[in-house]
């Protein structure tokens, strides 16, 4: 027996997108750091996005640092009408490529000025805060100053609406105390279902989640299982792990990334993918294997 329809469309703020969009992060080079292997390539996978009826970018400027903002300009501006293209800010790149914090409000200010720049862009759709207090992800830590300081470049007409990265449940309650939220992204995946509670809560507000990683962190037993559904449907296991997570809450918006044509088009062929309840009830239990 099939498992039931899902729809195919979200909000974000006040946008309506489809629920599978893009994330240019691998567009840069090795680590997300300097140029792509290939500039060509990588514009041509930001037009064939667009052909394809994307309608969500997920990128930032710390991506190579600023490659992916140049890629996106290059290939897709001026932009298309109805296009949201949703960034972040809170880091930087170090010379050697580290990640490193800054959320200063100066810190962010030049930020956004920089996604602005880079983009051709006179007002962003989406700015995340990335939350960094700890490598390891998501860890405790008042996010009051940095969102204030969002949140007044939001009035003054730079920002449309302001979402959270890496955060834990607690901050994006004190993050709705400064701003309306309008999506939270966070680590999640078949196997990594930490964030469970929190996705129903954003359901119920109406408020998107935006999972990254949609493979990370298998053992070889889950990618086992895994693969051995995808078999069965003769897709690929990517394809089952988006799907699967299209059907796991309507609030969800996946931003998978590639730098190929080929699994650009698998990726967004994901949606169309049916999980019998079998198949479902197979995938919930990856969760439970070590």
């Amino acid at each position: 027996m099939p498992h039931r329809s899902i729809p195919d469309s979200y909000r974000i703020g006040t946008h309506t997108v489809r629920r599978v969009g893009y994330g240019a992060m691998q567009l840069a080079g090795p680590g997300v750091f300097g140029p792509p292997r290939d500039r060509k390539a990588a514009v041509a996978v930001l037009r064939e996005a667009i052909a394809q009826g994307v309608d969500h970018l997920d990128t930032s400027d710390i991506y190579g640092p600023h490659v992916t903002n140049q890629l996106i300009r290059e290939a897709l501006h001026p932009y298309r009408d109805g296009l949201v293209i949703a960034t972040k800010v809170g880091a930087v790149r170090g010379p050697n490529g580290s990640w490193e914090p800054a959320f200063s409000p100066a810190d962010l200010e030049r930020s956004v000025h920089d996604n602005l720049r880079n983009l051709g862009l006179e007002v962003l759709d989406v700015v995340n805060f990335r939350a960094m207090f700890s490598a390891a992800g998501p860890a405790e830590g008042s996010i009051e100053a940095p969102l204030t300081a969002l949140a007044e470049l939001q009035q003054r007409g730079l920002i449309r609406h302001i979402g959270l990265s890496n955060v834990t449940p607690g901050q994006v309650a004190e993050g709705r105390k400064i701003a309306e939220i309008v999506c939270v992204q966070n680590h999640y995946n078949l196997t990594h279902r930490s964030d469970d509670a929190l996705i129903d809560e954003l359901a119920a507000r109406g408020t998107a989640y935006v999972p990254f990683f949609p493979l990370g962190g298998f053992t070889p037993l889950q990618s086992s299982a895994l693969n051995d559904v995808a078999a069965r449907l003769s897709a690929t296991p990517m394809q089952v792990a988006l799907a699967w997570l299209l059907r796991r809450s309507p609030n969800v918006l996946l931003i998978p990334g590639t730098s190929s044509i080929t699994h650009l088009r698998e990726n967004l062929a994901s949606a169309q993918l049916t999980l019998g309840t079998e198949d479902m009830e197979t995938l919930n239990r990856l969760a439970e294997q070590t």
